[in-house]
């Protein structure tokens, strides 16, 4: 006679997840054992995909929520307003130093020489600002882009991240085509892949999704 009810085949199912689960997690606290280092990151996100700043501005509110001091220099948004930047002033200024050092996309100033000093300026606050240990993480918004256009020498920026990033600081940097020299020292790096976007069906950028 089978005595292999649907209740009987639940509970057996139940203790076979149960002890997968089990093995699962003894598993994984042997592995997390041994990861018992802290170190500031290096991360870079790029990739033709949207959400690149997104994350990173998620990474900065997380640092906030924990108290942390953090700073933001953005190295090609101009005037344009934004929802982070507005929030950050207002309410977060005591966490979080936010400096906007561009003046617009490049095809809008159409002044290589512009662009070049308005660059350096903004590289010249990045080091301050990590170079103060104070600040436990560092945004870099689309410096990527200054990079890809030569506005930066990848070399030095490169040997300043290797050399004077003090060893806690987290450093964050945004935007596509990022430098294969980047990528190689970088701890972290995501690229962002793009499906769909809505801008190629004629949809413009709108607040509370890309500002």
């Amino acid at each position: 006679m089978n005595d292999e009810t649907p209740e009987n085949e639940a509970a057996k199912d139940d203790a076979r997840h149960a002890e997968k689960m089990a093995k699962k997690k003894a598993a994984r606290d042997k592995i997390m054992a041994t990861k018992t280092d802290g170190k500031g990151l290096i991360i870079v996100h790029t990739g033709k995909g949207k959400g690149k700043s997104s994350a990173a501005f998620g990474m900065i509110f997380r640092h906030i929520a924990h108290g942390k001091p953090s700073a933001v220099v953005q190295f090609i948004k101009g005037a344009m307003w934004t929802g982070e930047r507005d929030l950050i002033e207002k309410h977060f200024s005591d966490l979080c130093q936010f400096h906007t050092m561009g003046e617009g996309f490049t095809w809008e100033t159409q002044d290589r020489a512009r662009d070049v000093a308005a660059a350096s300026a903004a590289w010249e606050k990045a080091k301050e600002l990590i170079r103060d240990e104070r600040n436990s993480m560092v945004l870099l918004d689309e410096i990527n882009i200054a990079l890809r256009y030569d506005y930066l020498d990848i070399s030095e920026v490169v040997a300043f991240l290797k050399t004077e990033k003090p060893h806690m600081t987290h450093v964050v940097m945004t935007g596509r085509n990022a430098k294969d020299e980047l990528i190689e020292i970088a701890d972290l790096v995501t690229e962002m892949e793009l499906i769909k976007h809505p801008f190629r069906s004629g949809i413009k950028g709108q607040a509370g999704v890309e500002f």
